[in-house]
Parts: C-alpha cells; structure tokens; sequence
C-alpha cells in the first residue's frame, strides 16, 4: 500500500467527504471497493470509515439489514483481552467489520452454481390422506415411485380462494436464493387427468423463533401442524405473487434479485384453487408433486446466531472454515463415531475455541445430513446429540 506523502495529489483533498462518498458509494463491485481500499492509507481510512462494504452488502441484498452486528469467530481461543483506548477498540471494530462485509459481498455475488437447498420438510397447512399424501413427497422429483403416485395433496375445500402452505428447511441458515421450482400433479388415475395446481404462488423466507435443536419436522407419524404456525418464524423477505399455470411441468420461478434467507427456513404459500376433484366430493383441492428451492449455501465461513426475539441476529464469520470441504466433516464425523472414550474427542477438540467448534459441528450436522438425503432418501431429523453417532431410532442403523 502506498504513503499518501507518495502519491502526489489525493483525490479526497480535492473534493469534499461527501462528493467522495458519493463516487466510492458508485462502486458495485465488491473487488473495486477492495482495490479502492489498497490504493493508499487515506484511501483505506476512507473506506474502513465510511462501511462503505456493508453499505454495498445492503444494496446486494438488503436482509442484510437484520443483522444487528458482526463477529469474527477464530478457530484458535483468543488471548485474554488486554486495556485499550476507546479509539483503538472502535478502530479495530470497523477494520473488522471491513473484513467480513467485503468477504460477505464478494459471497453474495459469487457466480458458484446454484443446487437444490431443501433439507427437510417442516409441515403443510392441511394434508389430505397423512401420511400417504405427505409434504415429504414433494422431495422426489418423480410423480410415481414403485408404480405408486408420489405428491402432497391439501384438504378439499368448498371455496377456491383457501391458501394452502408448505414449509420446508434448508440445508444451512446462510443461503442465497435465485429461484424457486414447484411442480403441480397431475392426477393420471382420475377421469379426465385433473391437474390440482393453485392460482398463483408467493414466497416466504426468514426463521425459527425456537431454540436451535428444538425445530421439528414433518414425520410419518406426526403431521407437525404446531410447528407451520406463523408465530414460530420471523419472516425477513416476502416475494410478490408469481401466477401458476394449470400444468403438469416444474415451473421455475425466478425472484426478483436473489434473497439472503436468514435462518433457512422457505414457505411456499399456494394461493387460489382451480381444480374440484370430478369425484367423490367435488371440493377445490391443490396438489404439488414436487419443489425446489434454488441457490447456494453460504455456511461454513458465514453463520448466524439468532437469539433476539424481536428476530434480529448477529452474523458469524469463520475465515478459518474457508478451506472445510465436505470430506473433512464426514471423516471427523465417523472417526467422532468410532471414539469409545467421549474424553478423547474433547481432547481433540480442545485447540479449537468453543464457539468455533460449535457452530462447525452444526455445518457438518446439516451438510452429513443432506449428502445422505440424495444417497438415501429423506433421513429423520437428528438432534445435536446424535450427531457422529447412530441412534435406536435411526432407519439406516
């Protein structure tokens, strides 16, 4: 980085602070505002001083704005804190800050490819034969598995303008969301081949209101209709209303801009009915056979901590976790497993800072999850105790 003595003239003398903001605030591009940055030291003040990354990081995605604040987690215990100035403690926290938004922003932009994020299903507002018509069938892209229809099917209803939902959790609480795919079912064993979609689609993203480790999920057993009540989340984005057409294909439907989904929770909310069952009772009825919902995790280098009820939260960046591929969490989680003595875990968890650990064991819990999900099928919803080890319950014990 060059001496501002160095480099002769410099811009932000010859303009005022504000005239300067306004073109370093014309920067989109999260590698000019770094490089911006690097020019000189008044430069860089310039940058750090003015959170001129998270400034960009709003205009990108604007859930940004939930977070009340940033942390950098090291995976190493951090030193007891010594005495500082005031104005050294505020000149490391924007230097912090400058670090972890314009990483944050480079993420949000980043052109990886997108994949399927659902994890699990939470429930759906209404089924019509549990568990035979589950939401949890909305997760194989087939309309028939061993010759036997596969789809969700809501309650039958006199009135078509009854919405319906299906909510489902993704594979990690920080994820990016460019699309969503639901496809309608056509019902091929009714007169006529009747296809049961809505009138239209809305989206809905944010999080759980409960504790992390308590969210349930939809179950052969238990529809899960307590845990689908609006009260338990907090939504963070609403999309406008997307029109559904009467057909058998999966419809793709584009968002506006993508959408930071804190907490990775999804609602699909199916709004009006077309379709009365021509038998049985003549009730309006909307079935889905399958849903996507696209885009890219940003976790494990970006978690987040949400503890306010009031459903702001605190975003968690783990530079340290850039180089965690999906290999190293499987193999901890087996040689974990494999462990006799729980003394000799911790003995090899004990260089990493606790808060560290914990939030990597939560990547690893939803990552070994979803990888046995496209092995497997649907796997059951394991608590953060189970995880490296086999319950009695487990269906692939």
């Amino acid at each position: 980085m060059e001496d501002e003595d160095s480099c002769g003239l410099d811009f932000l003398n010859l303009v005022s602070p504000d005239v300067s903001a306004c073109v370093f605030r014309l920067l989109d591009d999260p590698a000019d505002l770094v490089r911006a940055a690097a020019v000189s030291r008044s430069w860089r003040r310039f940058v750090v001083g003015n959170n001129f990354s998270k400034i960009l990081c709003l205009q990108i995605c604007p859930e940004i704005a939930n977070f009340t604040s940033a942390e950098e987690v090291s995976r190493s215990p951090q030193p007891p804190p010594t005495a500082e100035s005031s104005r050294d403690v505020e000149l490391k926290a924007r230097e912090r800050d400058y670090r972890i938004y314009s990483y944050l922003a480079g993420a949000l932009i980043s052109t990886k490819p997108s994949m399927d994020c659902i994890l699990h299903c939470i429930g759906a507002s209404s089924t019509d034969n549990f568990p035979d018509e589950s939401i949890d069938n909305t997760l194989e892209p087939r309309d028939r598995v061993h010759d036997r229809p596969s789809y969700w099917s809501s309650g039958g209803q006199d009135y078509s303008d009854v919405p319906e939902s299906l909510t489902y959790r993704l594979n990690s609480d920080m994820c990016i969301v460019d699309e969503i795919r639901v496809q309608p079912f056509k019902a091929y064993f009714q007169p006529g081949f009747p296809i049961y979609s809505s009138k239209a689609v809305r989206f809905w993203m944010g999080h759980s209101k409960l504790p992390h480790g308590s969210e349930s999920f939809v179950t052969d057993e238990d529809e899960n209709l307590m845990a689908i009540a609006d009260e338990n989340y907090v939504w963070t984005y609403i999309s406008p209303e997307f029109p559904m057409l009467q057909e058998n294909v999966l419809q793709s439907f584009k968002l506006p801009r993508p959408v930071l989904c804190i907490g990775g929770v999804v609602k699909v909310q199916l709004l009006g009915r077309v379709q009365k069952q021509p038998i049985y009772d003549n009730r309006y009825y909307i079935c889905v056979c399958h849903t996507q919902v696209i885009g890219r995790s940003l976790s494990p280098v970006f978690m987040v901590d949400i503890s306010d009820p009031a459903g702001y939260s605190v975003l968690k960046y783990l530079p340290s976790a850039k180089n965690l591929c999906v290999e190293d969490a499987m193999q901890d989680d087996a040689s974990d497993a494999m462990q006799d003595d729980a003394s000799d875990s911790m003995q090899d968890d004990a260089s990493d800072s606790l808060e560290w650990h914990s939030l990597v064991a939560r990547y690893r819990q939803m990552r070994h999850m979803a990888i046995m999900n496209v092995l497997l099928g649907p796997m059951q919803f394991m608590d953060e105790d189970d995880v490296g080890g086999v319950s009695d319950d487990d269906p692939f014990a």
